[in-house]
């Protein structure tokens, strides 16, 4: 079966214990990571898989805590003699900017770099992301302060379904990427313009019906989370999992 592997659940402010929210999708045929955290593959270690198993990349948008772990991981996998090629994925807003970063960096240079594409997705309703053996991944745009997707992610093993928001506040696009999902993974950074609470998370999963809700992207600096899940609760009757970094759930 299919895992989703959680690198990390804070908002922009980590701390000690969480890093920036981005997670792994592990299938029978590699593994997508989805956002880059600030060491990706020090996690893939620590969880005892091999980073060759890393085939594609999706980048929500281009903000720091989404993106910035991109120019350290693709130095590291060089470092560490990756050929395989790696594909990355998002809207041309995002995909445009991470080419020019890595210019700023003279990747160009780098001596017998491995291949990496940069793939655009269409900024619309359901719009394909790519599809592979295990998974069929299309996306929605969200409402964040700058162009974001949010991804609906088809196990095509068994049928299951996995919403992701990322960064957002209740929009209705959110209706159509969650409808009856098994599960929908909903940032709550807190109420506010490009941000949702945790009540609001639980309302929208009551909207899509979603079978259970997982809450993710939430602030953590000098901040106990925990209660994040009651307040859920007041509007989702479902089960609710706070993620915490490292968790692993089957999909």
């Amino acid at each position: 079966m299919a895992q989703i592997l959680i690198l990390g659940t804070a908002a922009a402010v980590r701390d000690a214990n969480h890093e920036n929210t981005h997670f792994v999708l592990i299938g029978d045929h590699g593994a997508i990571l989805i956002d880059c955290g600030s060491n990706p593959l020090g996690k893939f270690q620590f969880q005892g898989l091999d980073d060759e198993q890393l085939k594609d990349v999706i980048l929500t948008h281009f903000h720091p805590d989404h993106v910035s772990g991109v120019p350290n991981m693709l130095m590291h996998m060089w470092q560490l003699g990756r050929q395989s090629p790696l594909r990355f994925y998002g809207l041309h807003h995002c995909m445009n900017r991470m080419e020019d970063m890595m210019v700023a960096f003279s990747w160009q240079e780098w001596p017998n770099f491995f291949p990496v594409t940069f793939n655009r997705v269409s900024e619309r309703f359901n719009a394909p992301v790519m599809e592979n053996e295990d998974f069929k991944i299309t996306a929605w745009p969200v409402q964040h302060f700058v162009p974001t997707i949010g991804l609906r992610i088809l196990n095509k093993q068994n049928g299951r379904v996995l919403a992701y928001t990322c960064d957002t506040n209740p929009t209705p696009s959110l209706y159509e990427l969650g409808k009856d999902a098994d599960m929908l993974i909903h940032e709550s950074a807190g109420e506010g313009f490009g941000h949702s609470s945790a009540r609001q998370a639980g309302e929208t999963a009551t909207k899509v019906n979603a079978k259970s809700l997982y809450l993710i992207h939430y602030w953590v600096w000098e901040t106990d989370p925990a209660p994040l899940v009651n307040h859920a609760r007041e509007t989702y009757n479902g089960p609710i999992t706070l993620c915490q970094d490292y968790d692993i759930y089957e999909f």
